[in-house]
């Protein structure tokens, strides 16, 4: 292989840990950071104008269910944490150290391996194998684990392990087959519904256990007001919890449901205003450790149906920049704040050497025009289905130049 001549990305806006974007440039060689700041290109360099862009860090989307590499490029991601929720599931060293090995060299894919055997929450899967063969933390999949004695084995055995585990936080005895939010929208709609608690419920279980293990434990979505204040208090004590959302938790309520919208079924289901609100709030103060996709492209086959019977999910990888850059237009949080829960949080919690800005780190780097306006369409979708309850919304923030490691990403 060729060796390919080193970067340098100037007249940017560098996007830095802390602090406001700085005007400067950025220089990488070998595929990481040399340098930062007052750069003057060298001989052989591969010079780009970023023309007053943002210099970002590339995405590391936590949680996907999808290796949907478009997507992924039109969004700025460069890397992915896989759920186990594959088929087969990722419950073997073979699954994960094949799915590690999907989207190289132009995508990073960090497999989560499956935390039982088939993912039915009885058996633990053989989760040292599966860490010595690629995975990055442990996932419970879409489900939550039911058994608290289960559960405590595999936060015990993960605490040995050093290795976060990836709980989906809904209990299942309440949640059962609903499709909503129990209130006045599911009322309407006649849908099978589940209360809120649920959610809470079941974090609060998890904390509870997580903290007789000494483990370490991160809630894919908390959505509710009840349970993030769970994860507040916990954080509190000093528990290694954290938690996550997705775009259409901070950007939606339950009237998206409204006409049995089915891009809108989505799992957890949409909570009430409150909730949002309460979401809002826990992303400005802290309590909400990573914003991720939660991309899983649905074709008509799985959403041209009843709204009871479609399937959950979204195609979330395209809209994850332009929305979360809605709440730095309003004043939620700010730019630095919004790409450490994009990139550095998800990386840390991965363990892997990427995420921010800094000399040393992997050059996996966006360029951003964080003002471009564009068109959500879900039939000009680079996703394998166009999925999304934002279809025909107006967003802006569009990533004009993608890096993977000093190296240009097509697509």
């Amino acid at each position: 292989m060729s060796k390919v001549a080193p970067l340098t990305i100037v007249n940017g806006r560098l996007v830095l840990p802390d602090g406001a974007p700085q005007k400067g440039a950025l220089r990488a060689a070998e595929g990481r950071i040399t340098a930062l700041g007052d750069v003057v290109p060298e001989a052989g360099d591969t010079v780009i104008d970023a023309r007053g862009a943002l210099i970002a860090p590339g995405l590391v989307d936590l949680g996907v269910f999808t290796i949907d590499k478009p997507a992924f490029h039109f969004g700025g991601i460069t890397r992915a944490a896989l759920m186990p929720d594959q088929n087969p599931p990722l419950d073997r060293p073979s699954s994960v150290r094949y799915a590690a090995q999907s989207g190289k060299p132009d995508l990073w894919v960090h497999p989560l391996a499956a935390a039982t055997r088939g993912l039915e929450g009885s058996e633990l899967a053989e989760i040292a194998l599966m860490r010595d063969a690629g995975a990055r933390a442990v996932a419970t999949g879409r489900r939550w684990v039911a058994d608290s004695g289960t559960m405590l084995r595999l936060l015990r055995y993960c605490a040995m392990l050093d290795m976060v585990v990836v709980s989906h936080a809904e209990d299942g005895g309440l949640a059962g087959n609903a499709v909503a939010t129990a209130g006045e929208m599911a009322t309407r709609l006649g849908l099978p519904s589940a209360p809120a608690e649920a959610e809470a419920l079941a974090v609060a279980r998890d904390i509870a256990l997580a903290e007789m293990a000494g483990a370490r434990l991160h809630f894919r979505q908390v959505t509710t007001a009840a349970a993030l204040a769970l994860v507040r208090a916990a954080k509190a004590r000093g528990l290694a919890v954290t938690a996550g959302v997705t775009p259409a938790h901070f950007m939606l309520s339950d009237i998206a449901v409204a006409d049995f919208r089915t891009f809108a079924r989505l799992s957890p289901p949409l909570r009430r205003e409150s909730d949002r609100q309460a979401v809002l709030a826990a992303l400005a103060d802290g309590t909400i450790d990573v914003i991720a996709s939660g991309h899983d492209p649905r074709g008509p086959e799985d959403k041209r149906l009843p709204f009871a019977d479609a399937e959950e999910g979204m195609a979330g990888a395209e809209t994850l920049l332009p929305l979360t850059l809605n709440l730095v237009r309003d004043g939620v949080i700010d730019l630095a704040r919004a790409f450490r829960l994009l990139a550095a949080q998800p990386a840390a919690l991965l363990g892997v050497d990427a995420g921010a800005l800094r000399v040393g780190a992997e050059a996996d780097v966006a360029l951003i025009d964080a003002d471009r306006p564009w068109i959500v369409d879900s039939d000009k979708m680079a996703a394998a289905a166009g999925n999304t309850p934002f279809d025909k919304q107006p967003v802006q923030g569009r990533v004009t130049a993608l890096f993977k490691g000093a190296m240009r990403v097509d697509g």
